[in-house]
């Protein structure tokens, strides 16, 4: 059969199934299971005959979802917080890597514009960052010490306000997607351009590996997961945009409540950005081997959980499916 007549014959009957899956609605175990046998015979044939096809790449996050419908409505025995965390959301969120790639790549273009920026006029590091911080940080740097302003407040007070303002910060990215994505992409383009004059003031200044080396220490964690939460707001945005097969409508209902997903995933790395920043970025005489570990192992876990253990479960997931 011609990939088009089995799309047609089927597609009814997908897009039914995957209505019915997309939102927390109730559905009767038995059609629930009839369907998902359906599903995952028409997804063997067209592992057969349509490898590479656009419609086997949507079989299987149909069928990827569908096992997420039927593993959340068995009774679980260990904690609803470790399921989430530890296998739900890492299944759903592979769906979502282009973008997040569009999000990094909005914000790599920003910051390189603001280093471009701040290189070609020292002026604009104090339009961004406020003459009140510049005029701080280089009486820091004149006294041997760049990130001399991570050490005021107490530990516990900049862990906590540090962190509150990080995930006030996400919320607010994701929230800004409501405007048809453009709001997030605004909030990803002025972060990253913050950033960019701020590494490159340090740069001009001649301490960019003593000013990085503390910074990256929190930053590594607390960027990259703005970046993330920027993901969300594209997410809800883009579902504005490009409806697909739903009505505009039911397809933001489902794009908000995935982007918030997205972006709850992101709280727990923000209180260990906000740890880090509290107790540990404030002693800049650390040796330079293990600031670097820090980031480094940062780094591993970023890149792990949002993006090297999503492909790993689905590739399982999609291998159990199958079978």
């Amino acid at each position: 059969m011609r990939e088009a007549a089995f799309v047609k014959q089927n597609k009814e009957k997908w897009v039914a199934f995957e209505k019915a899956i997309s939102f927390n609605t109730t559905i009767d175990p038995d059609e629930l299971a009839n369907g998902y046998i359906q599903l995952t015979n028409d997804l063997a044939y067209a592992q057969t005959y349509y490898a590479e096809s656009k419609t086997l790449l949507y079989l299987n996050s149909l069928a990827s979802q569908a096992h997420q419908k039927i593993y959340r409505n068995k009774k679980e025995g260990r904690n609803r917080i470790i399921a989430f965390w530890g296998t739900e959301f890492p299944l759903f969120f592979k769906q979502y890597h282009k973008t997040l790639g569009v999000a990094f790549l909005i914000f790599l273009v920003a910051a390189g514009i603001g280093s471009i920026s701040a290189l070609k006029d020292a002026t604009f590091v104090r339009l961004i960052l406020g003459d009140a911080y510049v005029n701080e940080t280089l009486n820091n740097i004149a006294s041997g010490d760049p990130t001399a302003i991570y050490k005021g407040g107490s530990e516990i007070g900049t862990f906590l306000g540090i962190t509150i303002n990080n995930i006030r910060v996400a919320f607010l990215a994701f929230a800004f997607g409501v405007i048809a994505s453009f709001g997030t992409a605004y909030i990803l383009f002025s972060n990253g351009v913050m950033l960019g004059a701020f590494i490159t003031f340090f740069y001009t200044k001649g301490v960019f590996f003593e000013a990085n080396k503390q910074i990256w220490l929190h930053g590594t964690i607390e960027i990259s997961v703005i970046i993330i939460a920027g993901c969300a707001g594209l997410i809800m945005g883009n579902s504005i945009l490009f409806p697909k097969t739903f009505s505009r409508r039911v397809s933001f209902m489902k794009g908000a409540k995935d982007g918030l997903k997205v972006v709850v995933s992101t709280i727990p790395f923000f209180i260990i950005a906000g740890f880090i920043e509290g107790f540990i970025t404030r002693y800049s005489q650390m040796p330079n081997w293990l600031a670097i570990m820090i980031i480094g192992t940062s780094l591993a876990l970023i890149l792990y959980y949002y993006i090297v253990y999503p492909i790993q479960l689905n590739r399982i997931d999609a291998k159990q499916t199958i079978q």
